[in-house]
């Protein structure tokens, strides 16, 4: 026969040992013999949602609340009527949520006093209004959040609201001010003194956080500490799902793909255990990410979409994917569509560098430079090593497409010491293509083939085949088949050979006359020629058309 105390108390004692399953199933066991106390029963519910069985925390947690609010204890029925409205949040049920914010907000009022709990009802305020895209509204109410938590000394209310106005100022493009609150939110995480369940919303909020800030080098520290925090505690599930993500995507930047693909797989399989869909959404983004970069195209396609049903927006990735493909016409409308709708600085410094891609592919070189100059606006504001890195990635781009391989190279050397000191294996490889199309242009053929040479043998490590396909395709024609000249030049001068006058391919090209004019007068240098009858000639001559 089953001794209830007995379990109850095992259920405590491993509820403080950090022994999630060994405290659900000791709990569980005491409660089916006699029902525990709502204090207990807060204890099983927490249990629950740590080992991933979400639908029992949330049975349970009502449990709970009831029983708060049969004996008169309005203040903790409210605040487990918070918790599960912003579970339910969470889960995408707006409507039981809702109801729930209400329930908790109706119990604080009936209390008619000061309290703590009245902190905690702005927390839902802080993401609806963020939701809404009022950053100034949902970092004063979380303010106001943190000058209650501060008067009532409550740790884990303090963390929660002091993580919140940092993601907000993150947001706004303040970076200095928002990762000072993050680190001050990661204060009370790393002293130990907030629950479990706090402490990883705050982990997870705080690197999702850094990364939105493009601040690699702190969401590597926290993630590092995240992985030690999960590591201790063997028997969780709920939070080990988001720390496998971040680990993922800090994995793929530094070239480890085969790790991160296998821990974006498993983190979707945590989240979905965990009910967590915005983070199941985002692993498979993730893997749609891997899969792309290696040329796996079916299953990146699978993964973009199967992301989309969880919520995760497919873009950029989706573009860079239909890019690769070849379907040119379909990346441009979906970079143009992102693009515009995409608000903040960051969150258009995510899809800007897709959006100049696609726009130079497009043959749109005005507006793959206004992406371009956007993103030195955004870096120059923001002052991360990893905004200078794709600003000056892009610039170099457009300037290369722009037949002006000389300030290409000023903008791609700087990209590469910078992916570098970030140690950026494939984006390092990416740029290296690029410098020895602008060493090609220039007529330095024996760098340009260092430089490609070099590009390829990275791509094989990280088994990158569509670059590697790439850049087999480029060395098919050498400079000496083109004449020096870039691609751009080259679909120039089939539209002189053509017929068209400088007017007529600048509205083709959707560029300016003056640059037409600039890429004629590169054009007659390189082919040695003074006219443009003699240049046509060329053309033809050398099957340039």
């Amino acid at each position: 026969m089953v001794d209830a105390s007995q379990e109850l108390e095992r259920g405590r004692t491993s509820f403080e040992r950090r022994a999630w399953l060994d405290a659900y199933t000791a709990l569980s066991e005491a409660d089916r013999v006699e029902p525990l106390e709502p204090r207990d029963l807060d204890l099983l519910a927490t249990s629950a949602s740590l080992i991933g069985r979400m639908d029992e925390y949330l049975a349970v947690l009502e449990r709970a609340h009831l029983a708060y609010v049969e004996r008169g204890d309005n203040l903790a029925a409210a605040r487990d009527a918070g918790w599960l409205g912003m579970t339910l949040a969470i889960r995408g049920e707006m409507g039981p949520a809702s109801g729930w914010f209400g329930r908790a907000q109706r119990l604080v009022e009936r209390e008619g006093r000061d309290c703590v709990e009245q902190g905690w009802l702005l927390v839902p305020a802080v993401f609806q209004r963020e939701a809404a895209g009022d950053y100034d509204g949902a970092h004063e109410v979380a303010a106001q959040a943190v000058g209650i938590a501060e008067r009532f000394g409550d740790s884990d209310l303090a963390a929660i609201a002091l993580h919140a106005q940092g993601v907000m100022r993150i947001k706004q493009g303040s970076i200095v001010e928002g990762l000072q609150l993050l680190d001050e939110a990661m204060v009370g995480v790393t002293a130990d003194s907030v629950s479990p369940v706090v402490a990883g919303i705050v982990y997870c909020g705080v690197i999702a956080g850094c990364e939105e800030a493009f601040e690699v080098r702190r969401a590597q520290e926290w993630t590092d500490a995240l992985t030690r925090w999960c590591d201790g505690q063997p028997q969780m599930v709920s939070f080990t799902g988001r720390c496998l993500a971040h680990r993922a995507g800090l994995k793929q930047l530094h070239g480890e793909w085969r790790d991160a693909l296998a821990e974006a797989k498993l983190a979707r399989e945590r989240c979905e255990e965990a009910m967590n869909r915005a983070a199941t959404g985002q692993a498979l983004y993730q893997q749609g990410e891997l899969h792309r970069l290696q040329g796996e195209f079916e299953a990146a396609e699978s993964a973009y979409r199967e992301g989309s049903a969880f919520g995760r927006e497919p873009q950029p990735g989706l573009a860079l994917l239909r890019l690769a493909q070849g379907d040119v016409e379909a990346a441009a409308a979906m970079t143009r569509r992102s693009a515009a709708e995409a608000a903040g600085p960051f969150a258009r410094a995510t899809v800007l560098p897709a959006h100049v891609e696609a726009m130079l592919a497009a043959g749109d070189l005005d507006e793959a430079r206004r992406g371009a100059d956007e993103l030195a606006g955004i870096a120059a504001a923001g002052k991360r090593t990893m905004l200078d890195a794709i600003s000056a990635h892009a610039r170099g781009e457009v300037e290369l497409a722009d037949g002006d391989p000389g300030a290409a190279l000023v903008a791609l050397r700087q990209a590469g010491r910078l992916w570098q000191e970030l140690d950026a294996p494939y984006e390092v490889a990416r740029v290296r293509v690029l410098v020895g199309l602008a060493c090609r242009a220039l007529g330095d053929e024996e760098s340009a083939a260092l430089e490609l040479a070099a590009a390829r043998d990275s791509f094989e490590r990280l088994a990158a085949v569509p670059d590697i396909a790439r850049i087999d395709l480029l060395s098919d024609r050498t400079a000496s088949d083109l004449h020096g000249l870039s691609a751009r030049e080259l679909e120039v001068l089939r539209l002189v050979a053509a017929g068209k006058t400088n007017r007529e391919i600048a509205s083709e090209l959707v560029v300016s006359e003056h640059t037409v004019a600039r890429h004629l007068q590169n054009i007659f240098a390189k082919l040695g020629v003074t006219s443009r009858t003699a240049a046509t000639a060329f053309a033809f001559q050398h099957e340039l058309v």
